[in-house]
């Protein structure tokens, strides 16, 4: 039975904004349960969609299980307070809104192909929702900021790319999970986008992170790699065309200047920025729980 000294111990350093996401989180599970006709209204479902166009940017954040609330809701809490403070409350909901809202319109375009391919109904009115492509957004984040820090001995670099073989597995075993599988690929894909092209640094006023170590390919094992390149730099030319590679230093500028993260010292940096930050926080996550724990026995004496 864990103690109110754990309970502490874990909010501790968690944002009002976090908690406040935490919360609409599991007031939409309760409105499912008490309502369940919220469903037709606020899930993603494809038939419905055109109509109720409001259900691409309101399903993130519905969840229907008590177990997929559970999750989203603690991954919320442990993910956010990391990297909010380093990205900071308005990149943070930003990034959540673009994550959200492209994963949406992914899943819906992907279930009206299947329906004309297959002719099977139940791609167009199964409910679809849930805040799991935004927590697997939430690891490229860590990916990108902390990629040497190690847990169980895994890199976090790998942890995007572990969690889609673990889900993929899990799907084959369990074909009713297999409608989770999209939403947490398009929330990884589109995580990157977003963190690799768009996302605003406000130290250099410039955007992305076209570093090599962030590049598409590094969710791939390196002897794949010599393959997915000559495909990504089809997508990067899309989204990144008015970059140019110096051919000299074959880095990525902008006017003339080097783009953030294409300067290995600055890479360097960033890891190292994210490295002390969650050191940081372990040190005063364990200093409340030694604070905790010296308080519960403080107090029964107290009362004596």
């Amino acid at each position: 039975m864990s103690s109110p000294g754990t309970t502490t111990s874990f909010l501790s350093g968690t944002t009002p904004l976090c908690k406040g996401l935490a919360g609409v989180l599991i007031g939409g599970h309760f409105v499912v349960q008490i309502f369940p006709v919220t469903v037709t209204y606020l899930a993603l479902i494809p038939a419905r969609t055109i109509p109720f166009a409001w259900n691409l940017i309101t399903a993130g954040y519905l969840e229907q299980t008590i177990y997929g609330a559970a999750i989203s809701t603690v991954g919320l809490l442990f993910l956010g307070k990391l990297l909010q403070p380093l990205w900071g409350s308005r990149e943070f909901v930003k990034f959540i809104f673009f994550v959200n809202f492209l994963t949406s319109v992914c899943i819906f375009i992907t279930a009206i192909s299947l329906y004309y391919v297959t002719t099977q109904e139940i791609y167009l009115y199964t409910p679809l929702s849930g805040f799991h492509g935004i927590l697997s957004g939430f690891l490229v984040g860590v990916k990108q900021i902390m990629p040497d820090q190690e847990l169980l001995k895994i890199k976090a670099k790998w942890f995007p790319s572990i969690m889609i073989i673990l889900s993929t597995a899990v799907c084959i075993l369990v074909p009713e999970m297999e409608k989770y599988l999209p939403t947490l690929i398009f929330g990884t894909y589109s995580s990157w986008i977003y963190l690799r092209y768009l996302q605003k640094k406000p130290e250099t006023k410039l955007q992305g992170d076209p570093s090599d170590e962030f590049a598409f390919s590094s969710f791939f094992p390196e002897f794949l790699r010599p393959v997915i390149d000559p495909i990504a730099s089809v997508f990067h030319k899309m989204f990144c065309g008015r970059f140019t590679s110096s051919n000299d230093t074959q880095e990525y500028s902008y006017d003339g200047a080097p783009l953030p993260g294409s300067d290995p010292i600055e890479a360097s940096r960033r890891r190292e920025r994210g490295a002390r930050a969650l050191e940081e926080r372990l040190a005063a996550e364990r200093l409340a729980a030694a604070e905790s724990a010296e308080d519960s026995e403080r107090d029964p004496t107290a009362n004596v």
